[in-house]
């Protein structure tokens, strides 16, 4: 068999990894990459243009450095998504109006399924993604796990995954929190900042706002949990709501929670909010409730049209999310506008990626002859297993 890292060793995001052996092409997630501002297409034959050369096209979960790219591979290769990651990818895009896969093949939970002579079975894993997987492929007597975006500190347990993976030849693993500024940090569960946001919100009446991203689906529920503890409306636009929605189950949604409520930015949209009309709520009745709200810096315009009745003065903003978003223009402006109105902005957040310990169980468990680091800045890190080889400074191994 042949690993190819086509891109995505010693940088974050972006990945498109390739896997043969004498009869089979596979491409592991296929993403975009995180500072181009417009998707650009590589020059790769036989995957975006040219005569199909690939079997196959695994995607791990539904962020866009792992799936930015793959409405551009040609039409005869298959993409296999698991069910609800390919729906959150499906009602995201479909309400921001932008391009979307179209009947990929769909895979289950530790499932096999053979693309040529290779085998693989898909591993549910923590991310700040939902659905999200690590894939173990099977070939030519070679073991090869590749992680895609992991994490122990979320709602799901790690040890029950632990458990279920077996020894490999070949670890291909990202290492997203192992820049030099990060190392020797231990993510916050979910369930401590929970617990972080309860106590501070303690003895405080005012609304309060959440910045978080949409999709991730844990940090939905952990400030579904502390609106709850604290006696607040969970308040989530249409378009939080559609994806919300469309997991269901025990997740916090406006179709089968009654104390989830969902309102309208966009007149556009007008015609998702009739199908909650149960929980849909209008601006004024959220001007005149105890909430928590879900919001996105492109709600500025939203928020600014807000009755004069109703004063920001004295409300919390927790942000949640990654520290870097705060560079980007539209998110100065719109954290400046809160602060402007009076909000007082707490950071309160954690990493969707795996810490130093989490690489240290996993690799303990599977002990891997050769590690492949992919998604990280910081390659060199992973040779303190003295036990591996590392590859970090050549595209193409051959196992």
């Amino acid at each position: 068999m042949e690993i190819n890292i086509i891109r995505g060793q010693n940088q974050i995001g972006g990945s498109i990894i390739e896997i043969s052996s004498k009869s089979t092409k596979i491409i592991l997630d296929i993403g975009s990459n995180l500072e181009d501002k417009e998707i650009v297409v590589p020059e790769i034959d036989g995957l975006f243009k040219g005569e199909a050369k690939y079997d196959g096209v695994l995607i791990s979960h539904y962020h866009s450095d792992h799936v930015g790219l793959a409405t551009r591979i040609l039409p005869d290769i298959p993409i296999y998504m698991g069910e609800k990651s390919y729906e959150i990818h499906k009602v995201s895009n479909e309400y921001m109006e932008r391009e979307y896969l179209k009947e990929p093949k769909v895979f289950k939970v530790e499932e096999e399924f053979i693309i040529g002579d290779i085998k693989i079975i898909p591993y549910l894993c923590d991310h700040s993604a939902f659905d999200a997987y690590m894939f173990l492929l099977d070939c030519e007597g070679k073991k090869i796990l590749y992680t895609g975006d992991f994490r122990s500190n979320g709602r799901k347990s790690f040890e029950p995954l632990l458990r279920k993976l077996p020894k490999v030849d070949v670890l291909i693993t990202e290492g997203t929190n192992l820049s030099n500024n990060k190392i020797g940090k231990i993510n916050l569960t979910e369930k401590e900042l929970e617990k972080k946001g309860i106590e501070i919100l303690e003895g405080n009446d005012r609304p309060v706002f959440v910045l978080m991203a949409s999709t991730n689906i844990d940090r939905i529920v952990t400030f579904y949990k502390i609106a709850n503890a604290t006696k607040r409306l969970f308040l989530i636009d249409t378009y939080a709501g559609q994806i919300t929605a469309t997991i269901g189950g025990n997740i916090p949604n406006p179709r089968t929670f009654s104390n989830v409520k969902i309102f309208l930015t966009s007149s556009r949209k007008h015609e998702i909010l009739e199908n909650y009309k149960k929980n849909k709520i209008s601006r004024d009745k959220i001007a005149n409730s105890s909430f928590l709200m879900c919001v996105r810096a492109s709600m500025k315009k939203y928020l600014e049209k807000y009755p004069e009745e109703f004063s920001f003065e004295g409300c919390t903003m927790f942000y949640s999310m990654w520290e870097g978003y705060k560079k980007q223009e539209n998110m100065k402006e719109f954290l400046e506008f809160m602060k402007e109105k009076g909000v007082k902005i707490i950071s309160l957040h954690t990493s969707g990626h795996a810490d130093e310990k989490d690489f240290d169980r996993l690799i303990k468990k599977v002990e891997p002859k050769i590690i492949i680091p992919v998604h990280t800045e910081n390659s060199e890190w992973f040779k303190r297993y003295e036990n591996c080889e590392v590859i970090c400074d050549k595209n193409i191994i051959k196992i």
